[in-house]
């Protein structure tokens, strides 16, 4: 398993090391240990799996402190592009984003840290999305981006109007956003 940092604090890409043969592939999608000896100290509570057709959008959402999430994400069936947006004050990277290419057939992982946005675009039909959380899903405590910010001007590296939530299309601006994160290095 290669875990590789990226501009955001925290915020990882993991490559896990795939055995492949005439019968298929195997890999191991979650190991404890390995995560502890790469500073990922976390109990995930929850798992969540979405299918959903090409050119949707989902985020970019987030949950309120004391509800907050870290999310360790990936694809099973298809691709998407993966966005994390930093909202802890404090950060270095405060109100920055960073976007990964996830695939079932790169079967990459991004760990998203507590105080991040996330969001996600479809770039095939049926892709199955999968994330493993760190803290159960409490609907007072949600929150949300909007996907299209001016402030944050995310590359979504796409065309056409994305498929959104009525919630999404109507998600607050960042510069409306207090955020309850802080960050701690």
């Amino acid at each position: 398993m290669e875990i590789i940092e990226t501009s955001i604090p925290g915020l990882l890409i993991i490559k896990p090391q795939v055995f492949e043969d005439d019968r298929g592939y195997f890999f191991e999608s979650y190991n404890r240990q390995k995560f502890l000896q790469a500073g990922i100290a976390v109990d995930f509570v929850q798992d969540n799996e979405s299918k959903s057709q090409k050119g949707v959008l989902r985020g970019l959402h987030f949950q309120r402190p004391p509800f907050a999430q870290g999310k360790l994400v990936r694809v099973m069936k298809g691709s998407v592009l993966d966005v994390a947006v930093d909202l802890r004050k404090g950060s270095p990277t405060y109100g920055k984003w960073e976007s990964i290419i996830l695939s079932d057939s790169n079967k990459f992982m991004y760990w998203i840290p507590a105080g991040l946005a996330h969001g996600f675009l479809t770039l095939e039909d049926g892709t199955v999305f999968f994330y493993k959380c760190t803290n159960i899903y409490n609907k007072d405590s949600e929150g949300s981006i909007r996907w299209n910010d001016p402030d944050l001007n995310i590359d979504w590296k796409w065309e056409d109007e994305p498929i959104l939530s009525a919630k999404d299309k109507v998600a607050p601006f960042f510069r409306e956003f207090d955020s309850p994160f802080v960050f701690e290095p």
